[in-house]
């Protein structure tokens, strides 16, 4: 099988990183991949991405750079993905990731007016959901983790609506048959999404929010390992 490539547009925090490890880490092990079934490429470096017919399927990670700042090595990625979407390439793009398989789309991607939003949020599914084959099988209500500041205020022509949060409208979509973008975090866990908080805690303060009580709150589910390891089992599918 080709390789399952994850497109990575950043690294998490230094304190997690040194502890946990990093976002493809995380991936690889909700997945259930092997690490010699997926191919890494640091575009954020400029690490060339694979050519989309040389893989099986791709997850764009997340970044602490933002969409909005339209960076040369983002806006190449962006267009990478509307041509994988374009050949049919299984694809998951994961908050940044979400973010820039709408930007390159042809949505819009701005600093979320709703304002940042961090921890353990619930994200309802919507009507089109019960049918889609990546989150078939979900409850309504998931419980996952997020932590961003830009959102896709405007969805792609064409794309479906699958989800939505108190601070994020448009936390769920899919554009054709087998590609999706998720501002949540499916790889992070409760620990991981703590250290966030920790990481942003000044931001958080001066924005008005109680990062005590974000801590108190962020907790454990299963919802985002499902979400990735369905993933990883439609690209199998597909590369049959």
């Amino acid at each position: 099988m080709k390789p399952l490539f994850i497109m990575k547009t950043g690294t998490t925090l230094e304190p997690i990183r040194e502890v946990r490890g990093d976002f493809e880490d995380w991936i690889r092990e909700g997945t259930g991949y092997a690490s010699d079934e997926l191919s890494v490429r640091s575009v954020y470096r400029g690490e060339a991405p694979l050519d989309p017919s040389e893989v099986s399927g791709v997850i764009v990670t997340g970044s602490s750079a933002l969409v909005s700042e339209r960076e040369p090595w983002s806006e190449q990625s962006s267009r990478w993905l509307s041509r994988a979407v374009a050949e049919e390439v299984p694809v998951l793009g994961i908050c940044y990731g979400h973010q820039l398989l709408a930007h390159g789309c042809g949505g819009r991607v701005e600093r979320n007016p709703l304002g940042r939003e961090i921890g353990t949020v619930t994200v309802e599914l919507e009507g089109p959901a019960a049918d889609d084959p990546l989150f078939e099988g979900l409850p309504r209500e998931l419980g996952v983790q997020v932590s961003h500041v830009e959102s896709v205020l405007e969805l792609p022509p064409g794309a479906r609506r699958l989800g939505s949060s108190a601070g994020d409208p448009n936390q769920v979509f899919a554009l054709g048959e087998v590609a999706w973008g998720v501002q949540f975090h499916p790889e992070f866990d409760a620990d991981i999404v703590r250290g966030y908080i920790a990481g942003r805690r000044a931001s958080i303060v001066e924005e008005g929010f109680d990062a005590d009580a974000l801590t108190r709150d962020a907790c454990d589910t299963n919802h985002g390992t499902r979400v990735l390891r369905r993933f990883g089992e439609i690209v199998r599918e597909r590369a049959g």
